[in-house]
């Protein structure tokens, strides 16, 4: 998609299903978010946090976690390649 939501306040939102691939998330806050099955294949999640959230069954191909705050996040089954 190649959507630019660096810095978003994403704090609690379901992006379940959602296809963000090649997205920028960069410093975007996904804290208590819901991203069941979502796509985030060359996604830039660069100093994000990921507080609390559930990426069960998503597919992080190739996705920049680098600075990234994963504590207490859900990855079960979540495609890392």
């Amino acid at each position: 998609t190649r959507a630019n939501l660096a810095g978003a306040n994403l704090r609690g939102a379901d992006l379940s299903e959602a296809d963000l691939s090649g997205a920028n998330l960069s410093q975007a806050d996904l804290t208590g978010a819901t991203v069941r099955g979502a796509r985030f294949r060359a996604t830039a999640f660069r100093g994000s946090r990921l507080v609390e959230a559930d990426l069960t069954g998503s597919d992080l191909s190739q996705a920049n976690l680098f600075k990234s705050t994963l504590q207490r996040s859900s990855f079960k089954s979540t495609v890392f390649r």
